[in-house]
């Protein structure tokens, strides 16, 4: 399976991200350039956190209208599996691949520390190896998480099932509507979180929580393709 690690100007978690897949499931993994518009050998495309283009009009306004987000729109229509963390669920939303908007955190203060997630849908490909209700450490650190939607589409998310992940109920560290810390679009393939599992790969970063959404990620990729072999 063939990942790749998109590369901002100002993307500074995409590091992270890359150490995570060489360390939990050690998959082939390349960073990919924002002036790439070619992702046809991945399988799984990562967007990654960080402050791309230095967060300005809006976080992720400009990264939306590269070579390589044009691509990632293409695979997305193709069902490959897309997963944006924190400035990467901010590049999303500004794309369109996901509903809704991040504003600025409640208090106007950036936030970083460990956050209790709920695991609200485990049958997505980044989340089928949770349990559902299942509750897990993972750091957050960002100032505009707060993510909000309005009445029509929250509905919706919730009718669809395409709420992810909440932070564990009174604990919601950036006001976000309804608690939500990570959506998918409706079709599945599609993810994006505020919250950091890359960062909560190992015991001595706090919390190996993060690593089951790589292994998700992989034991959805190969049962997809022995299915596909079978047919």
């Amino acid at each position: 399976m063939n990942f790749a690690v998109l590369v901002f100007p100002g993307s500074n978690c995409d590091i992270d991200l890359y150490k995570a897949i060489e360390d939990t499931i050690g998959q082939p993994v390349d960073y990919v350039w924002h002036t790439d518009g070619d992702l046809s050998k991945y399988d799984c495309i990562l967007v990654p956190g960080g402050f791309s283009y230095g967060d300005y009009l809006r976080c992720g306004a400009i990264a939306q209208f590269t070579n390589v987000m044009k691509a990632v729109v293409k695979a997305a229509e193709e069902g490959k599996y897309i997963l944006g963390i924190c400035n990467g669920f901010q590049v999303l939303t500004e794309a369109r691949l996901l509903p809704g908007a991040l504003l600025r955190n409640n208090g106007m203060k950036f936030r970083c520390h460990q956050a209790v997630l709920k695991v609200e849908n485990n049958t997505t490909a980044f989340t089928r190896d949770y349990a559902e209700g299942e509750l897990i450490n993972i750091p957050i650190a960002h100032g505009e998480g707060n993510y909000y939607c309005d009445e029509a589409t929250l509905k919706e998310l919730q009718e669809n099932n395409q709420i992810v992940f909440r932070y564990e109920a009174g604990n919601n560290p950036n006001g976000s509507l309804d608690d939500i810390a990570g959506i998918s679009n409706k079709a599945g393939n599609v993810v994006g979180m505020m919250p950091h599992p890359e960062r909560a790969i190992h015991e001595i970063l706090g919390s190996a929580d993060g690593k089951k959404m790589f292994t998700s990620i992989l034991s959805a990729w190969r049962e997809k393709h022995d299915a596909a072999a079978i047919r």
